[in-house]
């Protein structure tokens, strides 16, 4: 691993409880037998949420992939949110959840909802592993919230640093 120091804030089993009570909430809103639902992974960062996400909804759901940067190799958003991978599954007229691993200044999540809402699903919804609302530059109505967190850098759990760390089963704090 990279030179930095690690202090674990959230453990895998913290984790895996959260996604377990979010799983449930959204089979409740969204039962079998209505429309396909569709859980999208915002690249690179969420594929772990959204696999464990989907294992945990008792329904048959659909799996997106779309990607957006803003961070490179730094700790901080560029302020720029570009899309580099479109989603090209056809969601209109679907229940639609955006995955996202963390929500920080509202950026990125406002260029993929607003992306995904142009697709015409019937319903558009966003699941956020992390919450850190003291960033937001925007708002951002999250649907379905794993955790919130203080302004500090995390890795881990899909979260990277110049793509590592990203294999750590819980979240932490990365000092370098």
């Amino acid at each position: 691993m990279p030179d930095g120091q690690l202090e674990p804030r959230i453990s895998a089993e913290q984790i895996q409880l959260r996604i377990a009570e979010m799983g449930r909430a959204i089979g409740q809103d969204f039962p079998e037998g209505g429309r396909r639902l569709w859980l999208v992974a915002a690249l690179k960062g969420a594929c772990l949420f959204q696999a464990d996400l989907a294992r945990a909804i008792d329904r048959d759901t659909a799996l997106g992939f779309v990607r957006a940067v803003s961070y490179g190799a730094g700790t901080e958003s560029s302020g720029s949110v570009m899309i580099v991978n479109e989603l090209h599954d056809n969601i209109a007229n679907a229940d639609v959840i955006l995955v996202e691993d963390i929500v920080d200044t509202g950026r990125t999540a406002r260029v993929l909802l607003d992306h995904l809402a142009a697709h015409g699903p019937r319903t558009l919804r966003l699941a956020s592993l992390l919450d850190k609302p003291s960033r937001r530059e925007m708002p951002i109505a999250i649907d379905y919230r794993g955790f919130e967190i203080a302004d500090e850098f995390v890795v881990g759990y899909g979260l990277d640093h110049a793509e590592s760390y990203r294999n750590l089963p819980g979240i932490s704090v990365l000092q370098l």
